[in-house]
């Protein structure tokens, strides 16, 4: 099974992907782990990839679907991809539908993780971790049992993503709203498109996204 997980920074995606990983066998592709991979691995597409990306210059669509093509002829992936980041225009979508048409698979679901955008903000900027373990708390949704203290590790230290704040979040979201209503018309006619809360709880937003998949 291939599926597209939509959503902005902080929705969730990684959990759940993680959890497809663990449970279906399914491996979660994003644009730059990808682009890293294929860098370190020095094939030509990796090698053209680091030109451009040493240059400070954005990578090619037609960079990127070559990246996208050598992993997905990786073994691991056999059992499905979540593509993460990726497409985020319609002219990706069309390449992305031709590619995995070149190889004989298919894009199974589009699952768009649906968010509130002022708890979105919330969520997000109230974040914070673990400078130790990397456990994760948040201002008012989970806060140490002992105030200042790691409940996993026992350490003090902790530590708080710059880009997490109030303005950044927002920056992003509107940056999301726009590069994915154009998927969001690209998928929702082909009948691909399904949408799930991703403003609830984690095992909520898992129980709905297996019954979007199997359903």
């Amino acid at each position: 099974m291939n599926i597209i997980l939509l959503g902005p920074p902080g929705a969730g995606k990684g959990t759940q992907a993680r959890i497809l990983e663990t449970e279906r066998g399914m491996v979660q592709l994003s644009t730059g782990d990808m682009l890293r991979a294929a860098v370190a691995s020095g094939s030509d597409i990796g090698k053209q990839a680091k030109a451009v990306m040493e240059q400070g210059q954005l990578v090619s669509d037609e960079l990127v679907i070559g990246v996208v093509s050598e992993r997905l002829d990786q073994p691991d992936v056999a059992k499905g991809a979540i593509f993460d980041g990726f497409p985020r225009t319609a002219k990706q979508a069309e390449a992305l539908d031709a590619l995995l048409s070149q190889k004989s698979l298919a894009l199974d679901a589009v699952v768009e993780m649906k968010v509130d955008d002022e708890e979105m903000v919330d969520r997000v900027s109230g974040r914070y971790a673990c400078g130790k373990c990397g456990e994760g708390y948040h201002d008012r949704n989970k806060i140490p049992k002992v105030a200042g203290v790691c409940d996993a590790c026992g350490s003090t230290e902790f530590k708080r993503r710059p880009d997490d704040n109030a303005e950044t979040v927002r920056s992003r979201l509107v940056a999301y709203h726009e590069q994915t209503a154009p998927l969001l018309s690209y998928y929702g006619p082909r009948g691909k498109l399904k949408s799930i809360d991703g403003m609830a709880a984690i095992d909520e937003v898992t129980r709905q996204l297996k019954a979007a998949l199997d359903g």
